[in-house]
């Protein structure tokens, strides 16, 4: 099988260029859908010559192939959006996969009680196995079709971070529901203990994934005099969050996306602006390959069978798909908009519930069953249907649709730094207005987070004295040296350089050295400024809005106030008002 994963890859390396390199293609035909394709064409090559097509091993996809991708999603996931959305996402997640499950299985059932069906044998906790198996949306399929659309950052957050989230759901589903159909029975107790193991399963995978994201951390403190080794460091630890939730059975996926999450912030202030690229880039790579390998061995196996077809179950399947995912995102909906500032459109509505694709976590549960299970390759062959449909029916028509009811795309431009600084400056103002409101809310939370990552967390995950720096100086330090890299990388001259001036008239210019006792002396002495010029500036914006608030605010009840029965408020930075 190691033969065969490198031949194919070698083979898919053309046309996976050839795709970017024809407009015309790329805007019609998803990259799945070619992948798949190239997968049907090797698998067929293969039973040509006489040999057996080799099938996407449950174990080579969940220890080798999926990590690398949830890997990258997991560190470079926007925070912003995700933690604004974290409560929309969960209830996708978790209540619109469980309706999907029982709402396909129960109906599956009914179907399977008909008798011209011929598959009155199969009992009801079968078809909730069925049903938790093709309900989840799957984030590598989620990923290969949104990252072409360019669809805005709501929509394309909420279905992705559904995709990763609803993998603890899945995973305790099929547990549950294949252990029943051994025993035979169910009591209350056991549906008890269901959903305290779907508790243990999702936080237990948040828990050791962000116990190594802060071994990570704590690790890249060392690494100043061995900057080689330090993109080893964050593949290492991720992987091996992932191997211990899966070894005690709990979300590896979960695990994955909260190591890459909690090492990201502090790793990147350790390591070298080189180990940064090479992570990056490295990762980049490696899931795409991954990926390339994931749709080229569901076109194999499909290739690959055994099938057990039988049309009215499986065009039911397709249909109980399309049918439960809107009922479930119109419901869900209705009551989310209730708590929501933002509301869901009815186009947002349309796409979310559209782009819930399934993909290759589905195909690899239902190859997990046991060769003894008498639907065993039914379920095969109805996932197989469903996986092709939601990839080539939908993944190919969501862009026509998405241009033809104007949905909002993403910001190809990167914001700036004035819009970052404003930003910032808001969630602090209105951190400000939750405070004098009395109002704890998302604010209010997020400035308590920072100031114990800032007091305690960073002094001990971060080397040198860096921890110490000013926060805007910082922010403006880090933005700076993100516009160098991209002008680097792209390979581009900075601006400030007159056209007229060639390259061989320049000449270098002697650098005076200086000694690292005396540098260290000069950045202890600007840093000490700035921080006397933040401290001058903090006071005197507290005197001009103490003389611009007066108007506005007055002294508490039992002084003399023109308008009385206003308090005196306090701010936790020492400034009343």
């Amino acid at each position: 099988i190691h033969l065969y994963v490198f031949i194919i890859t070698l083979t898919t390396s053309s046309p996976h260029l050839g795709f970017h390199l024809i407009p015309r293609l790329s805007a019609v035909v998803p990259e799945s859908c070619l992948l798949i394709v190239v997968g049907l064409l090797v698998g067929g090559l293969i039973k040509v010559i006489g040999e057996e097509p080799p099938v996407l091993d449950s174990q080579l996809f969940f220890l080798c192939l999926l990590p690398p991708i949830i890997l990258d999603a997991g560190y470079f996931l926007p925070i912003r959006p995700f933690t604004e959305n974290v409560g929309t996402i969960l209830v996708f997640a978790v209540i619109g996969t469980l309706w999907n499950a029982f709402f396909m299985g129960g109906l599956l059932y009914a179907l399977c009680q008909i008798e011209s069906v011929g598959l009155s044998g199969v009992d009801l906790l079968a078809c909730l196995l069925f049903g938790s198996i093709v309900s989840a949306v799957d984030p590598v399929a989620v990923l290969a079709v949104f990252e072409e659309i360019h669809i805005n950052e709501l929509v394309h957050i909420l279905v992705f971070g559904e995709s990763l989230l609803n993998d603890a759901v899945t995973v305790v589903l099929y547990n549950l529901f294949e252990e029943f159909s051994k025993v035979g029975t169910v009591t209350v107790l056991d549906v008890f203990l269901g959903v305290v193991c779907f508790f243990v399963v999702s936080l237990g995978g948040v828990l050791v994934g962000a116990i190594y994201g802060f071994l990570a951390a704590f690790t890249s403190r060392f690494t100043s005099h061995t900057r080689v080794i330090e993109p080893l460091f964050v593949f290492l630890y991720s992987y091996m969050a992932y191997l211990s939730s899966e070894m005690f059975h709990l979300s590896g996926i979960m695990a994955l996306i909260a190591c890459g999450v909690v090492m990201r912030p502090y790793v990147e202030a350790n390591i070298s602006h080189k180990s940064y690229t090479t992570i990056k880039y490295f990762l980049k790579m490696w899931s795409s390959v991954s990926e390339t390998l994931i749709f080229i061995f569901l076109g194999v196996s499909t290739v690959a069978g055994p099938h057990a077809w039988n049309w009215t179950f499986v065009i039911t399947t397709v249909i109980l798909c399309l049918v439960s995912r809107v009922l479930g995102v119109i419901g869900l909906t209705f009551i989310i908009n209730k708590f929501r500032i933002v509301k869901l459109t009815k186009k947002d509505q349309f796409i979310v519930a559209y782009g819930g694709l399934r993909g290759a976590i589905a195909f690899s549960l239902g190859y997990l069953l046991s060769n003894s299970h008498q639907m065993r390759n039914l379920f095969l062959t109805a996932i197989i249907t469903v996986i092709f449909f939601t990839v080539f029916v939908q993944g190919m028509t969501i862009r026509p649709l998405v241009e033809l009811l104007a949905v909002k795309k993403k910001k190809e431009s990167k914001p700036s730094i004035n819009e970052e600084i404003h930003t910032e400056f808001l969630d602090h103002l209105l951190t400000g207005v939750e405070g004098v409101c009395g109002h704890y809310g998302h604010y209010h939370w997020k400035e308590k987070l920072n100031r114990f990552n800032k007091t305690y967390v960073k002094r001990w995950l971060i080397a040198g004295e860096n921890f110490k720096e000013p926060e805007l100086i910082a922010f403006y330090r880090k933005m700076e040296l993100k516009q160098a890299i991209m002008m680097v990388e792209s390979g581009q001259l900075p601006s400030v350089l007159p056209s007229t001036i060639s390259m061989q008239n320049i000449q270098p210019r002697a650098i005076p050295r200086v000694s690292k006792k005396r540098e260290e002396e000069i950045r202890r002495i600007l840093r000490a400024n700035l921080q006397n010029n933040k401290q001058k500036v903090s006071y005197n914006k507290g005197i001009w809005l103490k003389l611009n608030m007066s108007h506005y605010l007055t002294v508490p009840a039992n002084r003399e106030s023109p308008r009385p029965g206003v308090r005196r408020v306090r701010f936790e930075s020492g400034l009343s008002v």
